[in-house]
C-alpha cells in the first residue's frame, strides 16, 4: 500500500516535470519561430539561452498549472484504466495530453486570452500536447508495478 502510494506519487512529480520542461521547451521555440517570421536571425546559443530561461521562469505560473491538469486528468484516467486495462498506456498518454490542451483553451474561453502566445496556432497547441503526452506515458511507466505488464506489447506473439 505505502509502495504504491510512493510509486503513485513519484509517477505524478515526474510526469509533471517532464511536461513541464518539454512544454517550455516548445514555447520557447514558438516564440523564436515568430521572432524568426519576422526575419531577425537567430543563433544557436540565442535559442539554448531562451530555453533556459523559459525553463528556469515558468515554475511559478505554468508548473503550478500543469500540476492542476494533471491533479484532474490522471485520476479521471486511472479510474477509467479500471474497466480498460488493457488501454492503459493510450489512457495516460491520452490525459496528459488533453490535460494540456484544456489547460489553453480554457484560459481562452474563460478569460479571453492566450497565456502563452505560441499556443494560439494550432502547431503551438500540438506541440503542449504532446509535451502533455509524454508527461501523460512517463507516469504510465514509472507507476506500473514491477512484473505488470499491462498496457505493454508483446511482439514475440
Amino acid at each position: 500500500m505505502v509502495n504504491s502510494l510512493i510509486r503513485n506519487i513519484c509517477s505524478f512529480l515526474a510526469a509533471v516535470i517532464a511536461a513541464y520542461v518539454l512544454g517550455a521547451i516548445f514555447v520557447s521555440q514558438g516564440n523564436i519561430a515568430a521572432i524568426v517570421a519576422m526575419d531577425f536571425d537567430v543563433s544557436v546559443a540565442q535559442r539554448f539561452g531562451a530555453v533556459l530561461h523559459d525553463v528556469t521562469n515558468m515554475t511559478g505560473i505554468y508548473l503550478p498549472v500543469i500540476a492542476v491538469s494533471y491533479l484532474i486528468s490522471m485520476p479521471v484516467a486511472t479510474f477509467i484504466v479500471k474497466y480498460a486495462p488493457q488501454l492503459r498506456m493510450l489512457l495516460y498518454v491520452l490525459a496528459g495530453a488533453t490535460g494540456l490542451v484544456a489547460i489553453h483553451l480554457i484560459l481562452k474561453l474563460v478569460l479571453g486570452i492566450s497565456g502563452i502566445a505560441p499556443t494560439r496556432t494550432l502547431v503551438g497547441l500540438i506541440a503542449q500536447a504532446i509535451a502533455g503526452g509524454v508527461g501523460g506515458y512517463l507516469f504510465h511507466v514509472i507507476s506500473l508495478k514491477r512484473g505488470d505488464n499491462r498496457g505493454t506489447h508483446n511482439l514475440a506473439t
